[in-house]
């Protein structure tokens, strides 16, 4: 058995030198205090799993000691690091054995139930250890003698499989995909041709989209500079005129598409067109920030050559040179500060600058206030400076046409083209956004139910506006007048589209959410005794709930998953929200399949000797009927959080899984992070634990769900 390690085995094998140099760093006249035997030994995370560890080991040598010497700790690691299986039993067995008289009792169970909760950060499973300690008692001393000794210890470990299978984390399919996944030697060149074989797969949307766009730009700033190589402007201010024209051809025509990844009803429509075959909808945003990248370049290369080359050319130009040039600046030569303070200067420095901002608070840095500044700056950091600073382009876009109806050198209106680029574009955006906010405020909705979870999670159930259909895995925008009348936030839909409310889960992770969180909570009434301890509001409640406007759905790549017969969902935290509402619509679909096929059974029963004769038009009524038919043939949820009050999210839908899904389409599996992998001591009981009262009551100790919850490394899904 590869159980009962006392140290991780990555740790184990070579780690004695590093314990020595800990113990040379914390002793105190060559002795270490009990302390500190946590830090020596690398047990930090659990220090009082690691004390008790220390007491067990003073205990067989028949003294109490408060400090060590080092030989006396490379006797103490060599006894936890042993190989023998019999030899690390003994030692849990006496961990749990106090009083040392070979005998382990109910109360002795639930201590050490609590030390291994508490080293894994199992807050539900401390407050429950008096009732799985009787549970173990009851299945190990089943002649109720009040205690059980190290053999009955050992048969719970070694026949811990055996409990309904519990153990085994992964289906047969997911252990033969695993073993599919095992990493085979392969030649270098066969190797990199896989890997841009899998590229090209994975990418080959995005590269023809970003070819075709390089190829246009390209094709334009060609055109515009060979057009002005061939003019008399060319003899005056040189390469930086056809530079700075071929530059402000891109400009415009990236000033126009930027706005088209962000037309969310457009791009949502279009995902259920024959166009989202051939187009990456699902990186749309990724596109507008490499947009705006071409347009950083593009402002450069304009009005860096503006400033710097071509204005100061002009200026030093002869009278001669100069003199064909007057139908465009005037008869007079002009002075660097008049190109400046023109029509053209202004509204070029205006949007220069409105740029500047936008751009510099859109950055990762300052949107997820990863930059610290001292007040009042820190308001410059933080979604709602990106957000506000982002509506300066309403400033920009009218600067530009008007930069484009003065623009240098063009006097024919038709030869104008900038409004050209930007007539669709601007019309299109403008049309959603009008959109918007006719349709948020015509969806009216009312709060059903509020709740606030465990990891600072708040979940909203509200009623379903008639006009609202959506699929799951698509998201919508809410906004919340009692936080701010203008901020709009995204958030994954968590219902599925059978259901008659809509919800949503939402963890506080900034400024906004934090505000959502204080509103709601304010609106909630304190925990009623027997039962949850969780904050709640309904309709019921005495105090007015804040009002919610909604606005969506919008599409997402979650949305195509009725596409595939197996689905592979892998989430973590609360990043599982569309997940969620994903299984709720695939368990809605079963039960309509279910429910189908028993209509078609009463309708048609079978045909044979003593049995009903059926009539045609029975015949034509049920095979003229539509199926709803069901391409997912199999589905495996990983949900992967590192606090085990995060399971009461979705505990609920979990259940409802497990106990409607008599097929097993759906197979679900938690993965706790804050628990030591399978095998470690300080997991080893919860293991044993899980194992028998799942088996008990079909319960799982750890999520409180009917799901098991794997405490083993994802070696699998980190083969992905």
């Amino acid at each position: 058995l590869r159980g009962l390690r006392f140290i991780s085995s990555n740790k184990a094998s070579n780690a004695w030198r590093e314990v020595q140099a800990n113990f040379d760093r914390l002793a105190r006249d060559g002795y270490l205090s009990r302390s500190d035997f946590a830090e020596c030994i690398g047990m930090t995370e659990s220090k009082e799993f690691a004390l008790e560890l220390f007491d067990t080991l003073s205990r067989r040598r028949q003294m109490k000691l408060d400090t060590i010497s080092k030989e006396e700790l490379r006797e103490i690691w060599q006894q936890i690091t042993d190989n023998s299986f019999d030899s690390r039993l003994q030692i849990f067995f006496d961990m749990v054995d106090k009083n040392a008289d070979g005998r382990i009792g109910e109360a002795e169970v639930k201590e050490i139930i609590m030390l291994s909760a508490s080293a894994n950060k199992l807050s539900r499973l401390k407050e429950q250890a008096e009732e799985y300690a009787a549970l173990i008692m009851e299945e190990l001393d089943p002649e109720e003698l009040g205690y059980i000794e190290l053999w009955q210890l050992e048969t719970l470990l070694l026949q811990k499989d055996t409990y309904v299978n519990y153990s085994q984390a992964l289906s047969y399919t997911s252990q033969a995909l695993s073993q599919n996944l095992a990493l085979r030697k392969k030649g270098s060149i066969r190797k990199i041709g896989n890997s841009l074989i899998y590229y090209l797969e994975d990418n080959w949307k995005r590269l023809w989209v970003l070819a075709l766009w390089i190829g246009i730009m390209a094709g334009l700033f060609t055109w515009k500079f060979i057009q002005y190589r061939e003019r008399y402007v060319f003899k005056v201010m040189g390469y930086c005129v056809t530079t700075a024209k071929g530059a402000a051809e891109t400009l415009k025509l990236n000033m126009a598409i930027i706005l088209l990844p962000v037309c969310r009803n457009t791009i949502t429509w279009l995902r259920n067109t024959r166009a989202a075959r051939v187009l990456p909808f699902d990186d749309n945003i990724n596109f507008h920030k490499t947009i705006a990248a071409a347009i950083v370049v593009g402002v450069i290369l304009h009005a860096g050559n503006h400033l710097v080359c071509d204005f100061p050319r002009l200026i030093r130009s002869s009278e001669e040179m100069y003199a064909p040039l007057g139908i465009y600046f005037g008869e007079t030569k002009p002075t660097y500060l008049a190109l400046i303070k023109g029509v053209e200067g202004v509204t070029g420095i205006i949007m220069v600058v409105c740029m500047i901002i936008a751009f510099t608070l859109a950055t990762r840095w300052f949107r997820r206030s990863l930059v610290k500044l001292p007040k009042p700056f820190d308001k410059l950091t933080g979604f709602n400076a990106f957000w506000y600073s982002h509506h300066l382009f309403a400033i920009v876009y009218v600067a530009l046409i008007v930069h484009g109806q003065f623009v240098y050198l063009i006097r024919v209106w038709y030869r104008k083209s900038t409004w050209m680029y930007l007539a669709v574009p601007v019309c299109l955006y403008l049309g959603e956004r009008i959109l918007r906010f006719f349709r948020s405020g015509s969806y009216a909705v009312r709060l059903l139910k509020v709740a606030i979870y465990p990891g600072n999670v708040l979940t909203l159930q509200m009623t379903k506006p008639a006009t609202f259909r959506y699929k799951s895995g698509q998201y919508m925008f809410v906004q919340c007048p009692a936080v701010s009348p203008f901020e709009w936030h995204p958030f994954s839909i968590t219902s599925a589209p059978g259901d008659e409310y809509l919800s949503i889960h939402v963890r506080q992770l900034g400024d906004w959410t934090r505000e959502l969180k204080r509103v709601f909570s304010a609106a909630c009434e304190p925990p009623v005794s027997g039962k949850s301890g969780l904050l709640r509001a309904d309709e019921t409640t005495k105090k007015t709930l804040p009002k919610l406007l909604i606005d969506g759905p919008y599409g997402s790549p979650a949305q195509d998953y009725g596409k595939y017969d197996v689905l592979l969902l892998v989430g973590l935290g609360i990043g599982a929200t569309p997940f969620i509402s994903i299984l709720k619509d695939l368990l809605n679909n079963i039960i309509k399949m279910e429910e189908e096929e028993d209509t078609s059974t009463d309708l048609y029963p079978p045909v044979g000797r003593n049995k009903p004769h059926v009539d045609l038009g029975t015949l034509m009524r049920v095979t003229t009927r539509p199926r709803k038919v069901l391409k997912t043939t199999n589905a495996y949820f990983y949900w992967v959080t590192r606090e085990q009050g995060s399971f009461d999210w979705f505990k609920g839908v979990m259940n409802e899984i497990a106990d409607m899904d008599q097929r097993n389409i759906i197979e679900m599996h938690n993965y706790l992070t804050s628990v030591y992998e399978e095998g470690d001591a300080r997991s080893a009981l919860i293991t044993m634990l899980q194992a028998l009262n799942h088996a008990k009551n079909g319960v799982d100790v750890v999520s409180g769900t009917k799901v098991s919850s794997d405490i083993k490394l994802l070696v699998a899904l980190l083969s992905l």
